[in-house]
């Protein structure tokens, strides 16, 4: 079976990519140290934006923003690079990763606040620490230290109010948004990416005798498919302002 291509597609993605059956990437602190030298250089390369990343011990995450269609570019370098430097340093071979990274394109800017949150609580969810910036390997603990402003120019974290949302637990709804961001289909229409649909609005709303209760189901399920508030407000002939108040109530 042919591989799924990639979206490349100029925005933010987040980055994963774990060791070879799930082994350690990252033996002692200047191994961290030259993960992020060679993803300087790689920025500096490829000119894209660093908004968040936290190297755990077998694995890491990087949420970054391209500003051309060169995100496998970018992976390749960094995991090529360092994976030299790793056989390298400890006198190894065969392969360092457990396949090809994965990534997911972020469609929706609603999931950037979560994503950030998922990224930088991941030593917490691990139990590894109890609060944002304690783990060293995290760009929140470079922004709360005031390190790596190169690197890390232009991060949302360096907004007053998405680096104090960091210390916000991740709720049952924000993971089932990661589950929705990872398990996403998309198609591409022309230059613009669209997420793949589940059903049609008409599908959602064909009965138009709905009582208002399942009516209001249907628009927060819509919404959940990737539906916008404005288009379903549009079909139904409805204002912005009570769609929203139906996908804000519980």
């Amino acid at each position: 079976m042919p591989r799924k291509p990639r979206v490349e597609n100029i925005g933010f993605h987040h980055i994963i990519n774990r060791g070879v059956a799930r082994g350690n990437i990252f033996l002692k602190n200047e191994d961290f140290e030259k993960f992020l030298e060679i993803l300087q250089e790689t920025k500096d390369r490829y000119d894209f934006t660093v908004h968040s990343f936290c190297l755990m011990s077998n694995h890491y995450h990087l949420l970054v923003e391209t500003k051309d269609e060169n995100l496998s570019l970018i992976a390749r370098q960094i995991n090529s690079k360092y994976a030299q430097y790793f056989n390298r340093e400890y006198n190894r071979v065969g392969p360092l990763w457990q396949g090809r990274f994965k990534n997911y394109f972020v469609y929706d800017d609603g999931y950037l606040n979560v994503l950030v949150r998922y990224i930088e609580r991941n030593p917490i969810k691990a139990n590894m620490t109890k609060s944002i910036g304690q783990h060293r390997w995290s760009a929140s603990s470079f922004v709360l230290h005031d390190d790596a402003k190169e690197l890390l120019k232009d991060s949302l974290l360096y907004g007053e109010d998405f680096l104090f949302s960091l210390d916000n637990e991740l709720s049952e709804s924000d993971a089932k948004k990661i589950e929705e961001l990872q398990k996403a289909k998309y198609i591409k229409e022309d230059t613009e990416v669209k997420r793949v649909r589940q059903k049609t609005l008409e599908e959602y709303f064909k009965n138009t005798d709905l009582p208002k209760k399942e009516r209001n189901k249907n628009i927060q399920l819509a919404v959940k498919d990737g539906y916008k508030q404005s288009e379903i407000a549009k079909y139904l002939q409805l204002s912005r302002t009570a769609v929203s108040k139906v996908v804000n109530s519980k």
